[in-house]
C-alpha cells in the first residue's frame, strides 16, 4: 500500500477543530508542533494569540513583524485517503483570508513502529 505524508501549517486558534476533525475520520495518531512563520503578507494582528496595546496595535498594522505562531500537523495516511483528509483540513481552517494556511503532500517511503519492528501499514495502525 502507498503510503503518503500530510503536512498542515495552521492557525493556532483552529488546532483543536482540526484534531477533532483528523480524528473523525479514524486519524488519531499524528504529530503537532508549534512553530514560527509567515506568508506574503507578513503577517497579521489578528494572528497574535495576545493583546497588544492601542500605541503598538497601530504601528503593528502599518509594518510587518519577522514571524508569527502557526501549527505544523503531520499526518501519514494511506494514499488514497489523501484527498478526503487534505479537503476536511481545508474546509476546517478555510476563513477566506491570508494566513489559512498551506498543505503539502509528500511520499512516504517506509515506516517502522520502534517498539516492535512492525513496518507499514500495521506500524501507523
Amino acid at each position: 500500500m502507498i503510503l503518503k505524508e500530510i503536512i498542515a501549517i495552521v492557525r493556532p486558534n483552529k488546532m483543536l477543530s482540526t484534531k477533532r476533525a483528523l480524528e473523525e475520520m479514524g486519524f488519531s495518531s499524528f504529530t503537532a508542533f508549534k512553530v514560527l512563520g509567515r506568508g506574503k503578507q507578513g503577517g497579521r494582528l489578528k494572528e497574535l494569540a495576545y493583546r497588544v496595546s492601542p500605541e503598538v496595535a497601530e504601528k503593528l498594522e502599518t509594518t510587518s513583524y519577522a514571524f508569527i505562531p502557526k501549527r505544523l500537523l503531520s499526518v501519514v495516511v494511506p494514499e488514497a485517503m489523501v484527498p478526503r483528509v487534505v479537503e476536511r483540513i481545508i474546509r476546517v481552517n478555510q476563513t477566506g483570508e491570508h494566513g489559512d494556511g498551506k498543505i503539502f503532500v509528500l511520499p512516504v517511503e517506509e515506516v517502522l513502529r520502534v517498539r516492535t519492528g512492525e513496518t507499514g501499514l500495521s506500524a501507523l495502525f
